[in-house]
């Protein structure tokens, strides 16, 4: 068995899936909300008995080597090593990268022995003394300096870079595409220098990038300055601290979100392990979908400036969109979370455990400081708090915070909601798209759904002679679903052991409507019992026979007329009395 066979094996691609989406059982399958697009009603399955999945909304789908490189956007030689990782397996045969992924493998090689070498300086080197006493004078122990790999970039500008054209042999075009060199008009030099260094990793444990911070504000630049955007780093996918705190993310099912670095190694070190720092303010797309497959509850605790303020509003869409409970923190004792802590750290572990309703939030903050009797006022109000509500889906909800709004500014609910209903008109540009299946005439619905039945039957030998006799001579071959119905007979009549096996089968199915036959495995069918599984079966197949001899004898009048126009008089009665022929089985059809 070669290693992806192996690896193949070895995962459980329910457990592998289940960690970022919410299985449940739906017969012999598993089914939740799609990953890929947003949907509100299940139609993402997964297949434990042939390790598959499909997603019947976005018509996405494959095994847990597609499933990984889709959700990560990787490609198939990186996937393979995160499962093989996963599985415990050392690959033996050492597949080597190409292109992208083998461009990627070296950054990250490289931003890790940067972070070897920073941290060595930090912790072990005379140069980086003035870093420990400033580590030490904002409180943070060593134990933190080791868990989190902080570091110190020298104030020798090309440490760095000769370290590792040198020392580790990396070209200098990987130094300055992966951000740890720069070009400058004196020659390349390192980006980072004279800072102390918080290394930012993926999910995935692989180091992407840095954040540096200068020592001492001068004017050789901003106080905090990240990685460019490269190959491997895009600071809105990103959080500090994740490496070490996602599994505590999973244990608590709760996300606390802080804006700085310091703000989340104050809260871990007070023992508030499940903290991220979002490298900015206003959540993206990227990271919420990265929320959501750890946990489902999500704490605002960002400054409470305006800016503050504004990335709140601006992060609740989405947020929403992945069904996230958002609460906000309203920071006590301090501008920020690391001065709170350090000013009354149970006030501000109190103050987390009344976290806030969003929406409650937003509502008492827009009412703040505005005089609800005047009419700028409660235009104000409602310029603030109004396009929040607008963003709600849940219509209960809407409808709560609508009614608070109206009895807080003693105005009407029906005006409010005309208001509500401006603007919305541009916001419904802003939707995500809605994905819709190519659309099925009803007769191939129907061969979906019985193919579905008879493959997801337990004995799917039983399931196929139940519908011989109604489809034998009626197929006319034409699509997919009709193709593996006639394959599925063939097969089943040429069978010689008892049980019906899908691999062998495969085996005999021509390779094109190999995906077709697995997406019939995942089709989501009704709670059926075992009785009436067997007479859905044959009452689908007798719909379908039913539509086929008439869809022939439809054919049958347009080659009787021809061939009168021909004056082939033989063949016109020998097509009248096929005509007639079918005519009866349908008749007889009917009477039953």
């Amino acid at each position: 068995m070669d290693d992806v066979a192996l690896v193949r094996e070895k995962i459980d691609l329910v457990a592998l899936i289940g960690e970022t989406v919410s299985l449940k059982r739906a017969g012999k399958n598993f089914k939740g909300l799609c990953p890929f697009h947003s949907e509100k009603s299940p139609s993402f399955m997964v297949s434990p008995e042939r390790q598959i999945w499909h997603c019947f909304g976005c018509q996405k789908g494959g095994d847990c080597f597609s499933f990984i490189m889709e959700q990560e956007h990787i490609e198939f030689v990186e996937a393979l090593r995160i499962l093989a990782k996963r599985a415990g397996i050392e690959l033996q045969q050492s597949p080597i990268a190409t292109g992208i992924a083998a461009k990627k493998e070296r950054l990250y090689e490289a931003n890790k022995l940067a972070l070897d070498f920073y941290h060595y300086l930090l912790t072990e080197h005379k140069s980086g003394a003035q870093a420990r006493e400033y580590l030490n004078t904002r409180k943070m122990g060593e134990k933190i300096w080791q868990t989190f790999k902080l570091g110190f970039a020298p104030d020798q500008r090309d440490a760095l870079t000769n370290y590792l054209l040198k020392r580790k042999h990396f070209k200098l075009e990987e130094l300055l595409e992966v951000g740890l060199s720069t070009r400058t008009r004196s020659g390349v030099i390192d980006f980072f220098w004279n800072r102390l260094m918080f290394p930012l990793y993926d999910h995935r444990d692989n180091v992407v990038g840095f954040a540096g911070r200068l020592l001492i504000p001068s004017d050789h630049g901003p106080k905090y300055i990240n990685t460019k955007e490269t190959l491997i780093y895009h600071k809105g996918q990103t959080f500090f601290a994740i490496q070490v705190t996602k599994e505590h993310l999973r244990k608590t099912n709760q996300a606390i979100l802080v804006e700085g670095e310091f703000d989340a190694l104050t809260c871990f070190q007070a023992g508030i392990t499940n903290v991220l720092a979002v490298k900015g303010t206003a959540l993206t797309e990227q990271q919420v979908t990265l929320l959501s497959r750890y946990v489902n509850k999500v704490t605002m605790c960002f400054d409470g400036d305006s800016a503050g303020q504004e990335a709140i509003k601006r992060s609740i869409p989405l947020l929403e969109k992945k069904n996230l409970q958002t609460t906000v923190v309203i920071i006590p004792n301090g501008k920020d979370p690391d001065e709170a802590i350090k000013n009354n750290e149970l006030g501000f572990k109190q103050a987390l455990k009344h976290d806030i309703p969003v929406y409650d939030y937003l509502f008492d903050e827009s009412i703040k400081g505005q005089d609800k009797a005047s009419a700028q006022g409660k235009r104000n109000i409602v310029e603030s708090f109004l396009p929040v509500v607008a963003t709600i889906e849940n219509s209960v909800v809407r409808e709560h915070y609508l009614k608070k709004l109206s009895a807080a500014l003693d105005t009407s609910y029906e005006s409010l909601n005309r208001e509500i209903e401006r603007i919305e008109r541009p916001l419904e540009t802003q939707k995500g798209e809605i994905v819709q299946s190519e659309k099925q005439t009803r007769q191939e619905r129907l061969e979906e759904y019985l193919v579905s039945l008879i493959v997801q039957h337990d004995d799917p030998k039983t399931a196929v002679l139940q519908i011989i006799t109604a489809l034998d001579s009626s197929l006319n071959n034409e699509r997919a679903y009709q193709k593996i119905i006639f394959h599925l007979l063939t097969f089943v009549k040429t069978l010689q052991q008892a049980m019906f096996d899908h691999e062998v089968f495969l085996h005999h199915l021509p390779e094109e409507l190999t995906t077709i036959y697995n997406k019939s495995l995942l089709f989501p069918l009704p709670k059926l019992t075992p009785e009436d599984y067997l007479v859905e079966i044959s009452k689908t197949a007798g719909q379908l026979k039913e539509m086929y001899l008439r869809e022939r004898i439809q054919e049958l009048g347009k080659q009787i007329k021809q061939k009168e126009a021909e004056d082939k008089l033989e063949e016109v009665e020998q097509l009248e009395a096929e005509s007639v022929e079918i005519t009866k089985q349908l008749q007889a059809m009917n009477v039953k």
